[in-house]
């Protein structure tokens, strides 16, 4: 009997901070792809076996400066690896904050940190030295590897957190120092962390209702189990595949879609110079040869005209989440581009997708039937599942689930070895799952999760805001919008000029996709008796 594989993760801190063991999801693995053996890392798995599958001199990585071939891309992973470890005293089971946009670099970074046993903390552009800064307390980088043109948010959270030492820029060509010029200095060749399984790949950092940012833990079983359920099953991806998308390699969806899931597959993916616009993405689509793309409904709602006018080329899969999928949307891609798209709901706390469908299983107003692998029901308040058709919680349970780091929000999101996404569903008598809304106060704008509370406090620290409440208001282009009351300090005037200075001063704050799109100026707030605001109250209003 071979002896257990002892954690690779000399830093406990991650592992010291999981829930207790009785708030674990339950973790199934049911299907013969998803017994994995208990020493992996899923980088190893993606990169370094991508020769032993024939992929070696595929194109994985694109760009308008070039391509990278399986090999090539290895090669500048292993250089980074040496950096991090040689120079940088990266110890497995250190986290590393990442901090760019969607680029080569970016990806090559990502697959760095976790070949060489760090924990991957990926963080998106436009976040805020505040929104940086809680990140930074919570997760403790003492590493961080950041686009030169992102920098100054960066040193600002950092001013006071001198847990994080160093800060290596990258995208800055004339910088000796500078991630590229230091990699480029390394031999070649490095051999992966010996992880064990249930080691930690990734801290995924996501939006609460209360505005305090949550980081979901995902372990390199986890990445490996993702890509052998929705991609196998339902995206089925080929080696031919060129993918491209809008969402961040922060999200995990964007980390799935366009990174993890097109390596398991042999596939490449096309990384832009910067943010997509609806008409630059449809641009892309047709230069590249793109046959695979991910974006939110928004996206796709506002790229439809383009798409009818100059055409999709050799676009074969349209692959909508992040938010709900109005079906008119959906009908209106198809009727620009001929695509039927492929609706999926995921979640951060369970890595990816759950439950969607593809091509002749697409059931119209329905997002699809639970991935294999996977199990959904839609239960009551205690958990017991409701007759079909009848509107409840969806609860999950799979080969991936809920680990919050540290959070005593882990009791509301796995319970009895569910998870609970907090999304209200109902089921069908053929299995097919319909969303309705939210369960909880999660504002979804354009893809994008925002906490209420989070938009509150940046508004409360507007001088002519005495008191506020955020809500999310139903919007047929962006699925919700972002809307405040506010009552204000005596000596203010409600006008045009004061919802702009207060749209422009939550910009300047946190993210400036939460700020609100509408302001209401009202006498009071609705509150309990106890004095808590009553947000449902303001979404009658």
């Amino acid at each position: 009997m071979k002896a257990p594989v002892t954690s690779a993760q000399v830093d406990r801190f991650v592992h010291d901070r999981l829930p207790p063991r009785s708030q674990w999801p339950q973790l199934r693995y049911d299907l013969p792809e998803l017994q994995f053996g208990p020493q992996l890392n899923a980088v190893a798995e993606l990169l370094d076996r991508a020769g032993e599958k024939g992929w070696a001199d595929r194109p994985m990585l694109r760009s308008r400066e070039g391509v990278l071939t399986y090999a090539q891309a290895r090669e500048q992973v292993d250089r980074c690896c040496r950096l991090l470890v040689e120079d940088l005293g990266l110890v497995p089971g250190n986290r590393v904050l990442l901090r760019g946009g969607n680029s080569v670099v970016m990806a090559l970074a990502w697959l760095a940190v976790v070949k060489a046993g760090g924990i991957a903390v990926a963080t998106m552009p436009l976040l805020r030295a505040r929104e940086l800064g809680d990140i930074i307390d919570k997760a403790q980088p003492t590493i961080a590897l950041c686009d030169a043109r992102l920098l100054q948010e960066l040193e600002l959270a950092r001013a006071e957190r001198p847990v994080l030492k160093t800060i290596v820029p990258f995208h800055a060509p004339a910088d000796p120092a500078s991630l590229e010029a230091r990699a480029a200095r390394k031999e070649p060749g490095f051999d992966a962390c010996p992880t064990a399984a249930d080691d930690i790949a990734l801290l995924a950092f996501t939006s609460g209702t209360t505005g305090k940012p949550k980081a979901a833990v995902h372990t390199h079983r986890d990445v490996l189990a993702a890509c052998e359920a929705w991609p196998r099953h339902v995206l089925r991806a080929t080696p031919e595949d060129i993918v491209v998308g809008s969402p961040p390699l922060a999200f995990t969806f964007g980390l799935g879609g366009l990174l993890v899931f097109p390596m398991w597959a042999g596939a490449s993916v096309y990384y832009p110079d910067g943010p997509y616009t609806p008409e630059g993405l449809v641009r892309t689509i047709r230069e590249v040869g793109a046959t695979i793309c991910y974006t939110a409904p928004t996206f796709y709602r506002q790229a439809a005209p383009f798409a009818r006018e100059q055409g999709i080329g050799k676009l074969r899969i349209s692959v909508s989440a992040g938010e709900g999928l109005p079906d008119a949307t959906r009908q209106l891609w198809k009727e620009a581009t001929g695509n039927e798209m492929v609706d999926g709901i995921g979640a951060t706390e369970m890595f990816h997708i759950f439950i969607s469908a593809a091509g002749a299983d697409v059931r119209r107003g329905a997002i699809g039937k639970v991935v294999p692998g996977y199990t959904a029901r839609v239960v009551d308040d205690e958990g017991r599942e409701v007759p079909r058709g009848t509107i409840g919680k969806l609860a999950v349970m799979g080969p991936t689930g809920c680990k919050y780091m540290d959070d005593a929000r882990q009791a509301n999101y796995v319970q009895d070895g569910w998870n609970y996404p907090g999304d209200a569903f109902s089921q069908d008598a053929d299995g097919y799952f319909f969303y309705q809304s939210r369960a909880d106060d999660m504002i979804i704008t354009a893809g994008y999760n925002v906490g209420g509370p989070e938009v509150e406090d940046a508004l409360l620290k507007h001088p002519a805001v005495a008191e506020c409440g955020v809500i999310g208001k139903p919007d047929e282009e962006r699925g919700m919008i972002v809307k405040a009351f506010c009552v204000l300090r005596p000596g203010h005037q409600g006008d045009a000029a004061l919802v702009k200075a207060l749209q422009d001063h939550v910009k300047a704050t946190i993210a400036p996709y939460k700020y609100p799109r509408e302001v209401e100026f009202v006498p009071a707030l609705p509150r309990t008796e106890t004095g808590k605001l009553q947000r449902f109250r303001l979404r009658q209003m």
